[in-house]
């Protein structure tokens, strides 16, 4: 029976969160702890990397973080962006959160279906004649760099945020008790094993959110148990609702 679960994000700031339905609906325990924390770039150390952002048509976003410090930045530098700029998002819930800054426009946001860039790239390759800016994390791999490369798109990556460690305090290890953990990230797997190196998995599940996260788990000598996104649940909230309710019983 799984009852109390670590879900390795912020807290969500809005009380109609899906992760609030589940821990009602479910009668499980949510617990709110991210193994590290997202730090954006400043202007002055962007700007060392040479990058015009308005140098380039379209945007790529692999996640939020990439949404809010590209704007950040763009801010803080007083880049006005064009409202022709074409946003190309790896799924909807990320393109639905351009709205935060931009005014959402079909005709300008495009996403995949998958949370995968193998989804996406088709749609970049119709608008094969624009030039392409990717925002990063300073902890990336070149796999996206590689398919963009493969399929012929002008594309430039760059570095707009970095993750930092956030350990867990002595109390916090000596309480860790829980029946299942949410990873959205693979620094947040390796975070895990920083922290807790003599962690035994045993009956504890373990989802994995991106295919990147999941390769981590494995990679750590973990058992994965759960993997989002997925055809039929697009989102980790979808995917462990239905996970509990096959688990626990409905």
């Amino acid at each position: 029976m799984i009852k109390k679960i670590l879900i390795s994000q912020p807290k969500p700031s809005s009380d109609k969160s899906p992760y609030y339905d589940i821990a009602e609906d479910l009668g499980v325990e949510l617990v709110f702890r991210p193994f590290f924390q997202v730090e954006g770039l400043s202007a002055k150390e962007f700007r060392q990397q040479k990058i015009n952002l308005l140098d380039y048509s379209a945007v790529v976003f692999t996640s939020r973080h990439a949404i809010d410090n590209y704007f950040k930045l763009a801010k803080e530098m007083r880049v006005t962006i064009p409202e022709t700029m074409k946003y190309f998002c790896v799924i909807e819930t990320i393109a639905l959160y351009i709205q935060k800054y931009v005014q959402y426009r079909k005709r300008k946001v495009f996403f995949g279906n998958s949370g995968k860039i193998d989804s996406l790239l088709p749609t970049m390759v119709k608008h094969k004649d624009e030039n392409y800016l990717v925002p990063q994390s300073s902890a990336h791999n070149e796999m996206l760099k590689t398919m963009l490369d493969n399929s012929k798109l002008k594309h430039k990556e760059c570095i707009m945020y970095r993750t930092i460690s956030s350990d867990l305090t002595a109390e916090e290890k000596k309480s860790f008790d829980y029946d299942m953990l949410v990873f959205f990230s693979p620094t947040g797997v390796r975070a895990l094993k920083k922290n807790l190196p003599d962690f035994e998995q045993g009956d504890i599940k373990i989802a994995a959110f991106g295919p990147a996260t999941a390769k981590e788990v494995v990679a750590q000598g973990f058992r994965l148990d759960l993997e989002a996104p997925s055809s039929k649940y697009p989102s980790m909230t979808g995917a462990l609702r239905a996970y509990l309710e096959e688990q626990n019983g409905k």
